[in-house]
């Protein structure tokens, strides 16, 4: 079944966390996760910060920058493309689902 959450283990930081994922975005957060526990073990490793809150404030701000400075092209704003992406997509799947009603 599409869209079902399923529960998925995963390690950040050496703390076991258990989340809930739809099956088609497995790989997705499993790929977000491991970048996630990369920049906080790198920030740790660093050793200027040892508190996990502070670890995990430090890597959520460094990677809200790296998504705001990010651009495509010229110029294009990567968060911005990816909402008119879905945005395509939802009204390309709604215009199949209205030709299958058709046939």
């Amino acid at each position: 079944m599409s869209g079902q959450k399923n529960m998925l283990d995963v390690k950040i930081l050496d703390r076991e966390l258990r989340v809930a994922c739809p099956e088609e975005e497995r790989e997705a957060l499993l790929s977000a996760v491991s970048y996630l526990d990369r920049k906080m073990t790198d920030i740790r490793d660093a050793g200027k910060i040892a508190n996990v809150e502070r670890i995990a404030i430090m890597a959520a701000l460094n990677i809200a920058h790296e998504l705001l400075s990010t651009k495509v092209g010229r110029g294009v704003d990567l968060a911005d493309l990816t909402r008119r992406m879905s945005s395509m997509q939802a009204a390309i799947d709604q215009a199949l689902a209205e030709q299958e009603t058709l046939f």
